[in-house]
């Protein structure tokens, strides 16, 4: 089988790279990374260089080339099913397809006004009613898949780590960069510290801090 390849973008600042990184290694996948600074006058050329659609992430895999965080996450999926990627029980697997959807298409709001950037810590920006709609719809969402199917099985939305854990793992990093955590139920903010602490996340942060690219603009929008 051909080797993995992924394109991502800055660690401090791509969100969107984040997802399919952390759930191939939480999934022990080996595979190269490539990292293409954002915002840079030859950005757009380099990702080109990959996929037409100029956006990371990108998955090569031998002749096959696939962009968009979640159909990476659906790829791997089907092409490695020996690897628990989406819940077996069908309610569980159908809710976490929902929220992961969910996650994909929606939360503008917060996605605007609570900009991505894992090394700087803002808990005292100001936020629009928008941003706390979306926060408190996210804490209800991982109240009711912790509530409903993690139990015993598993301190993640569904129990094991899922696809679903890696949607939402770029939102614990803007809870904690913004001083989310400390005002959500117990539940989530105990989720919060295990995707925190998951040893994907701590290499990601590593990494983050071992790159150094600062963006300015990404800087700007954090405290704006």
């Amino acid at each position: 089988m051909p080797d993995l390849h992924l394109v991502i973008g800055n660690k401090a600042y791509s969100s969107w790279s984040l997802r399919p990184w952390i759930a191939m290694k939480a999934q022990g996948l080996a595979f190269r990374e490539t990292v293409v600074g954002l915002q840079q006058p030859d950005t757009t050329a380099q990702i080109r260089k990959y996929s037409a659609a100029a956006k990371v992430p990108v998955l090569i895999h031998g002749s096959i080339t696939v962009w968009e965080s979640l159909a990476i996450l659906d790829y791997l999926a089907d092409t490695f099913p020996d690897k628990a990627w989406w819940p077996k029980d069908p309610p569980a697997r159908a809710q976490a397809r929902a929220v992961s959807a969910e996650m994909h298409a929606g939360f503008s709001n917060l996605r605007n006004h609570m900009t991505m950037n894992i090394r700087r810590s803002v808990p005292n920006k100001s936020r629009p009613e928008g941003v706390n709609a979306d926060i408190a719809r996210i804490d209800e969402l991982w109240k009711e898949c912790r509530g409903r199917f993690g139990g015993e099985t598993g301190p993640f939305l569904f129990g094991a780590f899922s696809n679903a854990d890696a949607m939402y793992a770029p939102v614990v990093t803007r809870f904690k960069t913004y001083g989310v955590i400390p005002t959500l139920d117990p539940i989530s903010r105990a989720y919060c510290e295990t995707i925190l602490n998951h040893p994907a996340m701590r290499d990601w942060y590593a990494g983050s801090l071992a790159e150094g690219a600062v963006i300015q603009k990404y800087e700007e929008l954090t405290l704006a």
